[in-house]
């Protein structure tokens, strides 16, 4: 795995409110290394640019830090959702590149 790759499992969960946004929490301790690594290439809101692969479903987007819960966020795009199978409490499997 390359230096800017991350793999896990995480709990598909869906945005409170009125926007059905469809999202995974990456774990803390990821999250920490990512900023410690990658903290000085941050977008708008904190944002960082990534590569995602679900299954056999990849796609260029962002991930988010969520200040409430400590850690990164990826939103999961409905197309993604579709073709993959993926429900809200499904547990996912994914794989992250942040494009550096």
């Amino acid at each position: 795995m390359k230096y800017n790759q991350y793999e896990f499992e995480a709990k598909v969960w869906l945005w409170p409110g009125d926007a059905a946004w469809h999202f995974v929490s990456l774990p803390k301790d990821m999250s920490e290394h990512i900023t410690k690594m990658f903290g000085d290439k941050k977008r708008g809101w904190g944002s960082l640019p990534v590569t995602v692969l679900i299954g056999a479903t990849s796609w260029d987007t962002s991930i988010f830090p969520d200040k409430k819960i400590g850690s990164y966020i990826l939103p999961l795009k409905a197309l993604v959702r579709k073709k993959e199978g993926i429900a809200v409490d499904k547990k996912i499997k994914v794989l992250i590149e942040i494009r550096v």
